[in-house]
């Protein structure tokens, strides 16, 4: 896997956690989670910050928050028991193939 991927998968998961903790943090109440969030942010833009250095902005930041929605959501249904109705699946579905598309389609991110 080429760096400039792994570095915006790191950023991806760190931003998946980041984001679950400032859930659990109960609007930064909670000391532990408070941390994890600050911290898993800092980390998460530094490793996007490493991907720009060759794909786009746009892509990065279309491929970071699409995946990092749908990773919420589905831990926001599974740990949080939030509910998503069939308008939010395909929303999510949706998503997903514009990411597959920019992946497989577009010659603007090195592949």
């Amino acid at each position: 896997m080429p760096y400039h991927y792994l570095a915006l998968v790191i950023a991806i998961i760190a931003e998946t956690i980041g984001t679950t903790a400032l859930q659990a943090s109960q609007q930064f109440t909670r000391p532990l989670p408070t941390v994890v969030c600050i911290l898993t942010y800092m980390a998460s833009f530094y490793f996007m910050a490493l991907a720009l250095k060759v794909m786009p902005v746009g892509i990065v930041y279309a491929i970071w928050s699409g995946l990092g929605i749908v990773l919420i959501a589905g831990i926001g249904f599974v740990v949080f028991g939030q509910r998503l109705d069939r308008a939010a699946v395909l929303g999510l579905a949706l998503i997903i193939a514009g990411i597959v598309v920019i992946q497989l389609f577009s010659d603007t991110t090195p592949h």
